[in-house]
């Protein structure tokens, strides 16, 4: 069975998981740590991390700021995260 919740590309692992009533998607590279967050609903703007509880950095309409944002954090490009099947949605 393939993992959908788990990814790694380029250096960068992502990890998926619901908790706390919210979806957390978490990347992790060479130590440093960003958590892209929302409403386990799916309909709240997306919350970027330091980590999956850390605080709040900047909130975000679209997936595809939050996932700018997480990158810029790590050092990497946007392209380089890995976003695991079940979290493909996010933002939507």
């Amino acid at each position: 069975m393939i993992d959908t919740t788990a990814a790694e590309e380029n250096g960068v692992t992502a990890r998926y998981e619901e908790s706390g009533g919210e979806r957390l998607l978490t990347f992790s590279v060479d130590g440093a740590t960003a958590t892209v967050a929302q409403n386990v609903d799916g309909y709240a703007m997306l919350k970027v991390r330091s980590g999956p509880t850390g605080d709040e950095l900047e909130r975000y309409y679209g997936f595809d700021m939050a996932l700018d944002h997480a990158a810029e954090l790590l050092g990497v490009a946007v392209g380089d995260l890995p976003v695991p099947e079940a979290a493909a949605d996010m933002g939507m």
